[in-house]
Order: structure tokens, then sequence, then C-alpha cells
């Protein structure tokens, strides 16, 4: 039985070899004529011209014998695989469209063959080189780069995905990139991602036959897959996944997580930092990563080591929402009230007081000041680098806070990337904040002097004291009356009711946006101290305060000192320390009347500034100007939807 199945081996590679022999000997007869035809030697090496060629019936041939090759039903006659492709979406194709010229076929392993893996992006690209541009897409992904710049040999092609004779519509259940075959096509290689994510819940949908539930290329996309830690993978991670979950992802873009990288944070924590990238559960799940018992886990990745306190923060708060959490709701409550009460009043006493500004100067009853003549000193050097130092800080502060503040606005990330991205920007913010809190440290010292040390009068009460008294009710309603035309105006002393609630505005502001900003700035220590949800509270407060602060400077500050009429563009007082005489004899005739009683107006009179000094200082203040009315009309620009 050995000696006869050997036997037949022998003869079939004797008659295969003389086959062989016999159909180079064809191929010999017929490239004498055919010299132009170069045949590979592999795979078909070994055929006669006749085994393709059969319409050939005599030979020598007519010229005009040969016809046009049938393929792919003559290819199926060698080929089982032309019966598959007859039912695939390239049906219509020959089989040289891929395989190449009859003559020149290689094994598709071979590098000179189109269907190679560094040739058959190529090839599959002479026809899928439209929109939307698939092959194009294919050389921007990680699988590109592992095969073009990596040289792993394994790395998918077009065929690894989508088959290669038995290549099916995405629609069609029995094509591999179909809803239901994708994960298994992907799993192919990524054996480890696929187990972990069948037990997840996007994986319980899809065996559960769910044709909405996400697969492998509803967030990493079908052909320009980048890698999942790049830039561009993990700033578009939250909306890819807001595209199924709208309510969670507005909630994550309204936290300081979601508006960080709205501008391009990277280090600031997308949906898969904390419900991970396979394996998502529900919270309800022990095994989730969001779960009460593993949150410390979660939280600590970023954070470091939590408390328990910690973990009760919630990153999907919704202060709008008064059944959500109600203690947060009527914080958010307090600061829109504030936000409305003050812009309101202030909005309606600057449009009051300009249209009067304006009628008074055309009827002669306010002069414009010159600035020859004497001045009268009003603030000392130190006081005008204290002020120096809070125009840097605060205008630095604004404009590293609000790219935060308003993410989804076009300039926000722009703004952000002028001082060198977000990351950047968080330091310049936290340095600024460090020297806000220097010169608020450094005036409650001087204040402690005054009052403690020295036991000097009137620090907390009477005319020189920045504390509101009850002359200053007497000013807003007896302004209110000159707005109206219903009286004079009233005369004002050395600080006006305004310029007392733009000093109580940033004392104010310093205590609170300052104490909430360090509870963001160290939440972990936070934490220890406070319950979890005063994380959330103090998100509320420093975003709307330091809004309410930044719209009160830029808009009331800016009017009530330099660009209401009597003053425009800009009033240089508290950049030279001293103000026109006649100036001050007109705005703060109290303070006038007071020097002159007592015999003190010579003690404060002097040069004016040199027109040099006038010139560079107020450059500084323009600057100063130019760059919060920038911020406020970006800010205005923004809230009306522009």
């Amino acid at each position: 039985m050995a000696f006869t199945a050997l036997l037949a081996s022998f003869l079939i590679l004797i008659f295969t070899f003389a086959g062989a022999v016999t159909a180079r000997a064809q191929q010999t007869d017929c490239l004498s004529c055919h010299d132009d035809v170069k045949i590979a030697p592999q795979p078909h090496g070994d055929l006669a011209c006749t085994d393709c060629h059969s319409n050939i019936e005599k030979y020598p041939h007519p010229e005009n014998a040969l016809k046009q090759l049938q393929a792919p039903e003559l290819c199926a006659q060698c080929h089982e695989v032309g019966k598959t492709l007859a039912g695939s979406v390239h049906k219509d194709l020959s089989c040289t469209d891929c395989h190449g010229p009859a003559h020149a076929i290689t094994p598709p392993s071979e590098a000179t063959s189109p269907l190679f893996p560094l040739q058959q992006f190529k090839t599959c690209g002479q026809c899928h080189d439209q929109p939307p541009q698939l092959v194009q897409g294919y050389l921007a992904s990680v699988h590109a780069k592992a095969l073009l710049v990596d040289g792993l040999a394994n790395a998918p092609t077009c065929s690894t995905c989508h088959g290669s004779h038995d290549i099916l519509p995405p629609d069609n259940p029995k094509s591999k990139v179909s809803h239901q075959n994708v994960p298994k096509t992907c799993g192919s290689c990524h054996r480890f991602i696929l187990t972990t994510w069948e037990t997840s819940s996007h994986g319980e949908q899809w065996k559960a036959g769910n044709q909405d539930a996400p697969v492998c290329i509803t967030c990493h996309t079908a052909h320009k897959i980048v890698p999942p830690t790049s830039q561009s993978a993990r700033l578009k991670t939250p909306e890819n996944c807001g595209n199924c979950h709208e309510q969670r992802y507005s909630t994550y873009r309204d936290s300081f997580h979601g508006q960080a990288t709205d501008i391009g944070f990277m280090t600031a924590a997308t949906c898969s930092d904390c419900h991970t990238p396979h394996h998502q559960l529900p919270a309800s799940n022990p095994q989730s990563s969001v779960n009460s018992k593993n949150l410390t886990k979660t939280c600590g990745a970023c954070h470091g080591a939590v408390s328990a306190s910690f973990i009760t923060f919630d990153p999907h708060s919704n202060p709008e929402s008064p059944e959500a959490s109600p203690t947060l709701h009527y914080i958010w409550l307090f600061m829109t009230i504030l936000l409305v009460g003050v812009f309101g009043f202030f909005g309606l006493h600057d449009a009051l007081w300009l249209q009067r500004s304006i009628v008074a100067l055309l009827r002669g009853e306010v002069k414009r000041s010159e600035n020859g003549g004497k001045y009268v000193r009003r603030f000392s050097k130190t006081q005008i680098w204290i002020h120096a130092t809070i125009i840097i800080t605060f205008l630095l502060l604004a404009a590293t806070g609000l790219p935060l503040k308003f993410h989804e606005a076009i300039w926000a990330k722009t703004l952000a990337d002028i001082f060198g991205g977000p990351a950047a920007a968080r330091v310049l913010h936290r340095l600024a904040a460090i020297f806000t809190f220097g010169y608020f440290v450094f005036h409650l010292g001087q204040i402690f002097v005054l009052s403690v040390l020295r036991r000097e009068k009137g620090v907390f009460w009477g005319w020189k004291t920045m504390v509101p008294q009850w002359k200053d009710v007497r000013d807003i309603f007896n302004n209110f009356k000159y707005f109206f035309y219903l009286g004079k105006r009233p005369p004002m002393d050395r600080f006006t009711y305004w310029e007392k609630f733009d000093y109580l505005a940033v004392f104010w502001g310093v205590v609170i946006i300052g104490t909430s900003g360090l509870i963001l700035w160290f939440p972990a220590l936070a934490a220890r101290l406070l319950p979890g949800w005063a994380l959330n509270a103090a998100y509320i407060i420093h975003s709307d305060e330091a809004l309410l602060a930044v719209g009160f400077i830029f808009i009331f500050h800016f009017f009530h000192t330099h660009l209401r009429p009597e003053s425009f563009p800009i009033d240089p007082v508290i950049f030279v320390g001293a103000m026109p005489l006649d100036k001050f004899k007109e705005e703060r005739p109290l303070e006038y009347q007071r020097m002159v009683e007592k015999g003190e107006l010579e003690k404060y009179l002097v040069d004016p500034p040199s027109p040099k000094e006038l010139r560079t200082r107020s450059a500084l203040g323009f600057l100063g100007l130019f760059i919060g009315l920038l911020l406020i009309i970006a800010i205005l620009w923004s809230m009306i939807g522009l």
C-alpha cells in the first residue's frame, strides 16, 4: 500500500515536471513573437499561454486572434476565490485591477505585488481616494505608522480589516466591519482589549444585539485611528462620549475638567480617565472604577492620596437643578442674583451718569481741566506701586482665567496659547495670585500699623476712610437726583461712594476669589477639612465672582475713573500721584475746603509732572485700558452668542 502511494506521488511529480517543461517550451515559442510580454516567474510561471488564452485555436495565429480576457470568470477556473469575489462589492472588477497586469502577477507576499502591505493602500487608493478620503485617513493613522514607519510586517492594511475577496458593505451583517463583526475584527489583533471590552456596559449591549451600542469604530473611527494617548485623541474623547451621553457631557463641560480639556489642557481628566477606556461599568457595579469603593484609587491616580470626603465631590454637578443638590443650587442662585444686581444697578447708574455728563459739558456746567498750573498730591509712591501691582496681577489673572470661563468661545484657546498653552497659563495665573495675596497682606499690615500701632483716628470712620458712611448713602440718592435734573451734583470728599465700592470690590474679591481659588488649587488638602461638595461650591464661587470682578473693573471702574466725559480718555492721577488743582476743586470740593480751612493746602501742592513723565505713565495706563477693553469685548461677544 505504501509502495502504491509512493509510486503515485512519483508519477504525479513526473507529469507535473513534464507539463511545466511543455508549458515553458510553449512560452518560449510565444515569446519569440511577443517579446513585449514579461511573464513573472511566480505564481503563473509554469502555465502554458493557452491555459489562459484558450481562444487561440491555431498556431501560428492571426494578429487579431487574441481577445480581452474575461476575469474573474477565467481566473475562477483555477482559483475558487473567484466565486467569493462574485458576491462582494468588487464583483464588477477584474482580478487584474487589484493584482496587477496579467503577465506580471506576483504573490501578495512579494514586494513587487500591488497587494504587498507596503503597496496595498496605493492599490486601494486608486478607487478610494475621494471623500471621505479613506486611504488618506489610513495614512494618518497609527496602523499606517506601524507599517510605514515602524516596519511591522503584521501591521493592519486594508485587507486585514475588510477582507480580500469577500469584501461586503458595512451595513451587511456578514461584513467584517459591520456593527456585529467589527469588534471581532479589531479583536483579532487587540485580543486582550476585546476580552475586557466584552464585559463592559458597551460590550454587553453589543452582545445583546443593540445596534446603537458603541463599538470600536464608534470611538476610534474606522481609518484615521490615532494613538489614544495623543493630544488629539484625548481631547476628542469627551465629544465622542457626548454623542451618546449628552446630559453627562453637558455637566462635564461645565466642570473644570471639561473646560480645561476644551482649551487643550492635556492633563485634565477626560471620560476614559475616570470610567476607563474599555471597561465602563455602572457606578453600582462593585468592579466599576467609579464605584464608591474604587473612587479613592481612581481619583488618586491624578490627585494622589485623597480622603473619603474628596470622593464625594461631584464631577457632573448641575447647580441649576435644586433637586440634584439644593446647597449648590442656592449658592449658584445667590451668585447669579449678585451678578445681575451689581451689573443692573451700576449699568443704570453709569448710563444716567453718561448722559448727564454730556449735557453738563455742553452746558458748561463742568469744565475739562488743563494740565498746566499746580497739582495736588493725592497718592504716595507706595500707593502708586500697589496700584500698579494690582493692575498687572488683575490683568494677568483675567487673561489667564477667562479662557476657562468661556472655554467654548472661539478666542478662548487662542488667548491661552498666547501664554504658551493652558499649562503655562495655569502657572502664570497662580503666580499672579501669589502676588495678589502679597499686596493684600501688605495692605492689611498698613491698616494694622495705622489703627493699632499708631492709633490714628479715621481709619474706619470719618472723611478719609474707605468704609462706607451714611454720607455715601445720601450722595447716591442726591446723585440720582442730579442725573434726573432734579438737583445739583452733590459735593464729594476725599473718596466717593463709587470709589469705595471699587475698593471694597477688590477687598471682597481677594478674600472670596482667593479663598475659593486656594481650595481649587489644593483640592485634596481642602477636602480633608471640608466636605466634598465644598469643591463644587468653590468652583461656582470662584468662576462667578471672577466674572463679577472682571466685568465691574473693565466696565464700571474704567468708566468711573477714565472713560466718563470729564476724564476721557484717561485720568493719570493714580499713575503720577497728583491731579490738577482746578480739577481737584471741581471734583473734591469738601476735601479742598478742609485743606484751606486747616491751612494745609500748600503742603500738598506740587509741580505738574513733566510731559515725558505724563506720556510714559499715561501710556502704561492706556495699555491696561486697551487690554481690559479687549477682554470685556471678548466676554460680551461670547455672552450674546456671536
